[in-house]
């Protein structure tokens, strides 16, 4: 019988995909697990590995093993959508979360889950764009992250200011909705946001600061090319009502 069976679902799942993150991987946990404590909740850490080329996989064997709320969870390639579509269908708490291992910020955590427990609110998208949000990314970074938006509001009529921020969504409410998934790779974060926009869900976007801790792990220039195919696909499914 696995761990998880034996032990209650815990109130929040934090799900965390990971690739090539030797460097940080066992501090950032650590930082997390040292923030987390004032909460009071009952937690669980998805790692969700992807492809990783480095110690990775070792380390978060050592920290699952370490430590009873770390799952490691792995898709065998690199593929960070299908990763964090992985650790969502996984996730057992009440409430999921979505991170960043580089951000790891609790402060979105406090103001997410007080929405998501005091209002009606269905799904929290943490926007680098919207006013009051802190992008502290390189320029090229946070151009990128502007003409991306602008082609999902082009080509797929999304009306929000980013997909691409973190996450916390009441799990009953938006699981089938992360299932229905089609895409994956860099543009499910989009797809999940927007479907769950098209369901009628109570999606509210709040600003957050964005000061990563080391560079992206993959060449954003090579992930070009797939990520115009992918919203392509993305806006024929709008069009088709897929969405």
């Amino acid at each position: 019988m696995t761990r998880e069976a034996t032990n209650p679902p815990p109130d929040v799942s934090i799900v965390i995909p990971i690739y090539n993150e030797e460097g940080i991987l066992r501090g950032s946990v650590l930082e997390l697990r040292e923030k987390l404590r004032p909460f009071g909740f009952s937690y669980e850490l998805l790692l969700c590995e992807n492809g990783s080329r480095d110690r990775t996989v070792e380390i978060g064997k050592e920290l699952e093993a370490e430590y009873p709320v770390v799952r490691l969870l792995s898709v065998g390639e690199p593929n960070y959508g299908l990763a964090m579509k992985t650790g969502i269908l996984a996730a057992r708490g009440k409430i999921v979360i979505c991170d960043e291992i580089d951000l790891c910020d609790t402060e979105f955590y406090a103001r997410a889950l007080a929405l998501l427990e005091r209002t009606d609110t269905d799904f929290v998208v943490g926007s680098k764009a919207m006013v009051g949000s802190n992008d502290q990314r390189p320029m090229v970074r946070r151009l990128g992250t502007q003409v991306y938006n602008g082609l999902l509001r082009a080509v797929c009529h999304y009306r929000g200011t980013d997909t691409h921020g973190l996450k916390a969504f009441k799990r009953e409410v938006l699981l089938e909705t992360a299932r229905r998934c089609m895409l994956d790779r860099d543009v499910f974060a989009s797809e999940f946001v927007i479907r769950a926009h098209r369901e009628k869900k109570k999606v509210v976007e709040i600003p957050f600061a964005v000061h990563e801790k080391r560079p992206p792990s993959i060449n954003l220039l090579k992930r070009v090319p797939h990520v115009l195919k992918s919203v392509a696909r993305l806006a024929v499914s709008v069009r088709r009502n897929e969405v």
